[in-house]
């Protein structure tokens, strides 16, 4: 499992220029592997061959290319648990969510996007004013949603098998080609994906993955000519950046920046519910999650319940080596992340909230822990409340009426996901629809995978996941002839 693992361009491995950079178990401290660290140019030549590739394939029937990637779902499911041991050990996530969470779902992202969908739309036609050569005319029109090309993939390392999947999967069906750049802390199971996409039969050139732990593999990935779209899934302070270099030869762009999902919990609200969602900032892949919940916005009514409930949850949640079943919470990704969150949750105190639940390290040997950690009595001027902590904190914050609760929920720079708790279903969809978030969860945490995924404001630009991701992987084009 130490073994140094090299890039993969243009269908081959590749030794990297730059040597290699140590992988480290979150949970244990321990070496996972050494992963390759590219250098400017073997980007631009992943990059190159992304291009020579994109010819051949964007013309490859949509039929094979979908059984392509159907094998590749294949593949998937078949080293399932070898895939799962290595996510694990990278990213500290607990079997349960290495093994459904990452690689499963892996594997229905590709296994979705093996379905072939028209790409062409007939338009109603129209009759032309009189044009350069006299008379009027009738126009036939069709939309035809055509690849982009060459599309640069940057995951994030929380979710390094589901992110790097519903990237590659909806680009490769659209007839995109991909360099796909991994986050540094877990980038080995990015290249097992490339093994199983070459084990299914996807040509040379069509899927290359560079990594490396310097910003000059990402900025190479990004600002190279070769390059037609960047995707991305990270900080939003990463994003503007990749944004600006995208903003100079007009590149596409596809971005998931950050979140801070506001849960508004109403009186009426089933409070064992509200909470049960609420908690899974906690347990799910350790708050790691930009669709958390992490701000809780609780009516007064049920303030004090909301509080007492969650906390308790908090505390009862075992904390430990994701590799034990009975682990819930495992590690965060690295010590300087753990720092960055523990330092968050001592600023929440002396900014004046109270901590009801953890703000300690758990008395564990080795590892990046921080205990599920509940802070009340919030203020909207908080930090911890305005900001993006991506950790096991949830901050709690009390409101009198229903107009208070989507001002406080609205009052960020984030949009990406919220939630309603209510029983009174008609309010819970008017105050969704007034709320400034790319999706709303009404009396769920759950998520649909076919509904449009992506933030307003600072989470985000487009839409991905079902077939708004192969829109978001595509430009429209518009033929017209008389007719």
């Amino acid at each position: 499992m130490t073994e140094r693992q090299r890039l993969f361009i243009g269908g081959a491995w590749t030794e990297p220029d730059g040597g290699h950079y140590e992988v480290v178990d979150p949970a244990t401290e321990e070496t996972v592997g050494w992963a390759p660290e590219a250098s400017r140019e073997q980007v631009h030549a992943a990059a190159a061959a992304a291009r020579t590739a994109f010819g051949p394939w964007s013309r490859t029937a949509p039929e094979e290319r979908a059984a392509i990637l159907a094998r590749a779902a294949e593949v998937i499911r078949r080293k399932l648990v070898p895939y799962a041991g290595l996510a694990q050990a990278e990213s500290g996530a607990t079997t349960r969510t290495a093994r459904g969470m990452q690689v499963g779902v892996a594997a229905a992202r590709f296994q979705r996007y093996a379905r072939v969908e028209p790409v062409e739309q007939p338009l109603p036609p129209q009759i032309s004013e009189a044009g350069p050569f006299g008379g009027a005319v009738v126009l036939g029109a069709l939309a035809v949603r055509q690849p982009v090309g060459v599309v640069t993939c940057i995951t994030s390392y929380n979710n390094p098998w589901a992110n790097a999947a519903g990237k590659v999967a909806p680009a490769l069906a659209m007839g995109n080609t991909v360099v796909v750049k991994p986050a540094p802390q877990d980038p080995l199971s990015v290249y097992r994906m490339a093994e199983a996409l070459q084990e299914a039969g996807a040509p040379p050139g069509v899927v290359n993955v560079v990594s490396g732990a310097l910003p000059e593999v990402g900025e190479a990935a990004v600002d190279c000519p070769e390059v037609d779209m960047v995707s991305f899934t990270g900080s939003t302070a990463v994003g503007q950046r990749i944004a600006e270099v995208c903003g100079r030869s007009m590149k596409r762009q596809l971005m998931e920046l950050g979140g801070k999902g506001a849960a508004l919990v109403f009186d009426d609200a089933d409070i064992t519910a509200a909470v049960a969602g609420a908690a899974t900032t906690f347990s799910f892949h350790s708050g790691q999650i930009c669709t958390a919940p992490t701000r809780v916005i609780a009516q007064r009514g049920v303030y004090d319940r909301v509080v007492a409930e969650l906390g308790d949850r908090a505390r009862r949640l075992t904390v430990g080596d994701p590799r034990d079943p009975g682990t819930v919470v495992g590690p965060l990704i690295s010590a300087a992340h753990r720092d960055r969150v523990e330092a968050y949750v001592e600023l929440g105190r002396k900014e004046g909230a109270r901590l009801v639940a953890g703000g300690r390290r758990p008395p564990l040997e080795g590892g990046f822990y921080v205990a599920p950690t509940l802070l009340a009595e919030c203020t909207p001027d908080m930090r911890v409340v305005r900001e993006e902590i991506f950790g096991p904190v949830v901050v709690v914050v009390p409101f009198e009426d229903e107009e208070e609760g989507i001002a406080l929920a609205n009052d960020t720079d984030y949009g990406l996901i919220d939630y309603v708790w209510s029983r009174d279903v008609a309010r819970a969809f008017r105050v969704a629809r007034r709320l400034r978030a790319g999706q709303v969860g009404v009396n769920t945490v759950g998520r649909n995978m076919e509904a449009p995924f992506g933030g307003f404001k600072k989470s985000g630009v487009g839409r991905d996941v079902g077939s708004y991701a192969l829109h978001a992987y595509s430009e429209l084009q518009a033929i017209v002839w008389p007719g």
